[in-house]
């Protein structure tokens, strides 16, 4: 809408690329931005130029780009022989692409446009929160009356263990979360090693199925990878499609300084903190372990708290026995020599010869 001062305003609306700060207002409850409308080419030239640095920034943050940009980089290294370089420049490109976006004009115009906004979507962020203790508060496997890991049997429980922690069952019997600060460490060390146990899981389980179907993948067997890897020529396609890798006919130490790239970025920003992208202009209202926003909320289940809280809980169960499963896996290897999947199938076709029993 126009008023009649010449004065530009509108309301901004999910997915708005317009950023005007010059002046703000509240109309009807809701905020409204305004500039003036003087023709000024090379102020309209700056807000452009800072929409766009805003837009990048949450591009190259969110995590569905990896995997667009996976594609792509796939494509880019096949046409270009797989060189070293290249390979290592993109795998650096996203926290290089970020830093560069929060050193320029335009990514601190950004940055100062989100601290103006910083008070209302604090608050905002902290209504959040309280919806959430509610909610768990409401919910069954929080607070005293939580289930507890020895069931209806009478045992002094550890203090510190209040119901407050998704999956919390009163089992800490070292006492390692006696203090506050090294629960909170460890329980994010926890959550960390969940997520990661439940795509190893699954990752190792995958590559050795399409070989039994067919598929060549060079080597299926998740443990020997490494091996083969350092030992030979070895090249690895993406689900055995030819020419689908990244850097998968390179030795071992180049993929490793890929993965130090590609990992080194997200490691950096998970120790700054919830705080970590707010220079390139992007808010996370959540918490370390769950921080919210689209980039990280897709699916939006923190908008509804009770929901969120029942879905934490179910992850740190499947997380947990993912880590039992790849500890499975380890001893698996040590012992038979052979792949999850093969074990399996030799139970199942003989489970009273091909058991535990077998190589005690």
């Amino acid at each position: 809408m126009k008023s009649a001062s010449n004065i530009e305003c509108y309301r901004p609306t999910f997915g708005s690329t317009k950023v005007y700060s010059t002046l703000s207002s509240k109309q009807n409850g809701r905020v409204v931005f305004c500039k003036a409308n003087n023709n000024n080419k090379d102020s309209l030239s700056e807000d452009e130029g800072e929409a766009a640095a805003s837009v990048l920034a949450k591009i190259v943050a969110n995590p569905l780009f990896y995997i667009v940009a996976g594609i792509a980089s796939i494509k880019l290294v096949a046409s270009l022989d797989e060189q070293v370089g290249v390979i290592v420049l993109l795998s650096a490109l996203p926290v290089v692409g970020l830093t560069l976006i929060s050193k320029s004009d335009a990514g601190k115009k950004v940055e100062e446009a989100l601290k103006e906004k910083l008070p209302e979507l604090e608050a905002a962020a902290a209504d959040m929160k309280e919806e959430q203790a509610s909610a768990r508060e409401r919910s069954p496997w929080y607070g005293p009356n939580r289930p507890k890991f020895l069931g209806p049997l009478e045992f002094d429980y550890p203090t510190h263990l209040e119901g407050q922690l998704a999956g919390d069952y009163g089992f800490d019997p070292l006492d390692l979360g006696k203090k506050p600060e090294d629960l909170a460490k460890y329980s994010e060390a926890e959550l960390l090693h969940a997520r990661w146990a439940m795509l190893g899981a699954i990752g190792a389980l995958i590559p050795e199925v399409l070989a039994m179907n067919g598929v060549d993948l060079g080597e299926p067997i998740w443990w020997k990878v490494g091996y083969e890897k350092l030992t030979s020529d070895l090249t690895l396609n993406y689900a055995g499609i030819e020419g689908f890798r990244i850097a998968g006919k390179q030795g071992l130490w180049i993929i490793a300084a890929c993965q130090l790239f590609l990992m080194g970025g997200p490691e950096y920003a998970r120790y700054v903190g919830i705080k970590s992208l707010e220079p390139v202009g992007i808010f996370l209202p959540g918490t370390v372990n769950y921080p919210g926003s689209p980039l990280f909320d897709p699916l939006k289940l923190s908008d509804d708290a009770d929901r969120l809280v029942d879905q934490a809980v179910i992850e740190i169960k499947h997380g947990r026995i993912a880590m039992l499963t790849m500890l499975g896996y380890y001893v698996q290897a040590i012992v038979t020599q052979k792949g999850p999947v093969e074990n399996l199938l030799d139970f199942i076709a003989d489970p009273m010869h091909n058991n535990l029993f077998l190589y005690l």
